[in-house]
């Protein structure tokens, strides 16, 4: 038996950053975790060089049934914050598109650069450790694992979500946080691919590695990114987005050339080259296999001086307003987050900890705050479970 101030259950980003600023305030405090290493997140993310946060990093960027919930914790602990922690390591890194900021070398950097302060400020993370039951029998909370009994006054949830299962993610904090009453936000796969059936998908699939710049749009939310034709439907920066606003049954409208207006590009076209074929005036404007299958797609042919203003519009219609219906998303297999989780309305958005259990706390990607592609979700961990750890 083992009677700790805090235990934390989860060893990744936000568990980690947690348990650094409690034990920092001299608190005796444990992290566990089922798998055999830490923050294999972390360790994969950014292609393995980890997009460990983003400059721009702003409420705006978060989506949640309570979006104001995010607002205290991110005000308090920074992306400017996190990069001087980095900087204090001398981890190198880089900018990228749209304030996206990746470590030059490695993910693993960041990984250490957390256990390093975990250890220099006297935490302990304890690995390969299954939980069996979680129960508060008095003050305290008792927790059974595969390694012994712990008994803590603050117990910390930041199992994540069940996104990417391989990596050992299951929706344990869900479970828990029901346990003590908490309602949970039906969770979904978030910034995932988008499948599609029948034509459609067939047409994605001859498409496969193609990709090019398009905006995206769902109702009034509209993503400029790349986007990329694959095997079973759609990916890429901008698809990835818009699926954690998408609803199952409804269509997202895909613009294949922002900032053109293909109306007037065409019809300039056919002034300057009227003998000139209409697939071949589009092969200017996007990549030839793309023109090639889209061309018999939306029966799109003919010598532009023979092609009326309404066809040119239909074509421009197809091009820039292209609807297109999903049946569903590849789900958490590639799913980056989860969307929903815990419910906000039942947590202090200043310390994170339950309004109706003393003492438990939910921090990272189990509560209902999922942020955009770009480094936003890592900001979440950093900036939750550094609020977190001021009360533990």
């Amino acid at each position: 038996m083992r009677d700790l101030d805090v235990l934390v259950l989860g060893g990744g980003a936000a568990g980690l950053m947690c348990a650094i600023e409690a034990a920092k305030r001299g608190r005796q405090v444990l992290v566990l975790d089922h798998a055999k290493r830490p923050a294999d997140k972390i360790r994969i993310s950014g292609g393995g060089r980890c997009n460990f946060t983003n400059l721009h990093c702003s409420p705006a960027n978060f989506l949640s049934q309570n979006p104001r919930f995010c607002v205290s914790a991110l005000k308090r602990y920074t992306q400017q914050d996190f990069l001087g922690l980095v900087e204090k390591h001398r981890i190198s890194w880089h900018e990228k598109t749209l304030g996206q900021l990746f470590c030059d070398n490695s993910a693993k950097d960041i990984i250490q650069m957390l256990l390093s302060e975990l250890e220099a400020a006297g935490g302990v993370l304890q690995l390969e450790t299954s939980i069996s039951t979680v129960s508060k029998p008095d003050d305290r909370f008792s927790v059974a694992t595969s390694k012994g009994r712990v008994r803590a006054k603050s117990l910390v949830i930041a199992t994540g979500g069940p996104s990417i299962p391989k990596m050992g993610a299951t929706g344990f904090g869900y479970d828990l946080a029901r346990q003590f009453g908490h309602d949970v936000i039906a969770p979904r796969a978030a910034l995932v691919p988008l499948t599609f059936s029948d034509a459609n998908k067939n047409l994605c699939a001859r498409l496969s590695g193609v990709s090019v710049d398009a905006e995206v749009s769902f109702k009034k939310t509209t993503f400029r990114e790349g986007l990329l034709f694959t095997h079973r439907g759609l990916s890429g920066p901008s698809i990835l987005q818009i699926s954690s606003y998408w609803e199952e049954g409804t269509s997202i409208s895909v613009n294949l050339l922002p900032g053109t207006d293909v109306f007037d590009a065409l019809r300039a076209a056919r002034s300057a080259t009227p003998k000139q074929d209409l697939k071949t005036g589009l092969t200017q404007l996007l990549p030839s296999r793309l023109v090639d299958e889209l061309s018999q797609a939306f029966q799109l042919k003919g010598r532009m001086a023979d092609l009326s203003d309404k066809v040119l519009r239909r074509c421009s219609e197809q091009l820039n307003r292209w609807q297109l219906t999903p049946v569903g998303t590849e789900g958490y297999r590639t799913a980056e987050v989860t969307l929903g989780g815990v419910n906000t309305k039942e947590l202090s958005s200043k310390t994170m900890e339950s309004v109706m259990v003393p003492g438990l706390y939910f921090i990272g990607e189990v509560v209902d705050v999922t942020g955009h592609l770009g480094g936003f979700n890592f900001q979440w961990a950093w900036s939750s479970g550094h609020a977190a750890g001021q009360f533990v």
